[in-house]
């Protein structure tokens, strides 16, 4: 799709993150394609995906777009959501659609945040989707050049809100503001909740870990089950 066709086809919809790390029960690449399938009949209009290898899969089963990262911890640096341009150009040619990375104000391996965007953007050929905590993270990733802004990262910097609950307070006051489409992304856990981050102003929603982790779901009914 183009950029049009993509920002159209998101647009008021649900995205569905489809990620498990190794230590993850549902680990593995065949896995997350079967949960894109399940996505899709669902109603989901995109997919975000972590690392080549899974990106891949879900392509191949699936046409949805996706919004490919791949996270990779590097010495002496926080930030690990697409960290290079190696990480970018790897999720590129897996078949993504869209390149997520980290646009935090934190160190980078290779510069400042809005140098990361500029030169994914460039090694990938791809639009870019600035992972952000804060207003004024999401503002330097527009003026970058990022192609989209999502809250993602709202809550797990030291210096963002610390919540429990979706940072609807950042998702509207960056929607009165931007001029690319803004993503709400983090801690949304209830279909209210998503709907609420459209209202306050979201391009799209994503939800991860309500949707397609069982063992964060268990949890939760577990615990609302204790002390009876």
């Amino acid at each position: 799709m183009t950029l049009p066709e993509l920002t159209n086809h998101l647009r008021g919809g649900l995205i569905v993150s489809c990620q498990a790390l190794p230590d993850e029960p549902l680990f593995g690449a065949d896995i997350m394609a079967r949960l894109a399938i399940a996505a899709a009949a669902g109603g989901a209009v995109g997919i975000r995906a972590n690392s080549p290898v899974d990106i891949a899969a879900i392509r191949a089963a699936t046409s949805l777009p996706i919004i490919g990262l791949w996270k990779v911890e590097m010495a002496g640096f926080e930030v690990y959501i697409t960290p290079t341009v190696i990480e970018a150009s790897a999720v590129s040619e897996a078949g993504a659609d869209i390149i997520a990375l980290d646009a935090t104000h934190r160190p980078h391996p290779e510069g400042t945040a809005a140098d990361v965007i500029q030169k994914a953007r460039a090694a990938a050929g791809k639009p870019i989707l600035a992972d952000i905590s804060t207003y004024d993270e999401a503002l330097a990733a527009q003026d970058a050049g990022a192609e989209f802004i999502s809250t993602t990262m709202s809550g797990y910097t030291p210096y963002s809100p610390q919540t429990s609950d979706p940072d609807l307070d950042l998702v509207r006051r960056l929607a009165a503001v931007l001029t690319v489409p803004l993503i709400a992304e983090g801690r949304i856990a209830t279909p209210e909740q998503a709907r609420a981050a459209l209202d306050a102003g979201a391009w799209a929603v994503v939800v991860g870990g309500a949707i397609t982790r069982p063992q964060q779901i268990t949890t939760r009914f577990a615990k609302a089950l204790e002390n009876r």
